[in-house]
């Protein structure tokens, strides 16, 4: 004997358009368009946050380059920075030397807080690749 399951033919709304949505019990979107823009709206907020940061150690890096040229390190007022459009809270990482002066770094370029709202710009130095072992 052979026995059919019947669905109940229950309409789902597709969760982008709202449009009833048809096909397997576990479909969600009426379509691959639809999908796209529900997936890409739910990330929107995060990435609103991450893209906005990123351009901002970006635009810190760009500042720190263009003010410290061809120089090995420069020093700068605070001023100068400012008005650049530069952000203090942004950076990548810290580096503390062996006297304990901390480094402030937007990738490769950092600079050094000063005694009298000046700062000590600076790039990092190249690190030779050590030969692979092989």
């Amino acid at each position: 004997m052979y026995f059919k399951c019947m669905e109940t033919a229950t309409a789902r709304p597709c969760l982008a358009c709202g449009k009833p949505v048809k096909g397997r019990i576990d479909k969600k979107f009426c379509d691959d368009y639809c999908r796209n823009v529900y997936n890409n709206q739910s990330k929107l907020d995060e990435s609103t946050l991450v893209r906005q940061t990123i351009a901002a150690l970006k635009k810190n890096r760009r500042i720190l380059a263009d003010l410290l040229g061809n120089e090995g390190m420069i020093k700068q007022p605070k001023t100068k920075l400012l008005h650049a459009g530069f952000q203090f809270m942004y950076h990548t990482h810290l580096y503390t030397n062996q006297k304990g002066n901390v480094y402030y770094f937007c990738f490769e370029y950092g600079y050094l807080p000063l005694e009298s709202d000046w700062y000590l710009l600076v790039k990092r130095k190249e690190e030779k690749e050590k030969p692979s072992k092989e």
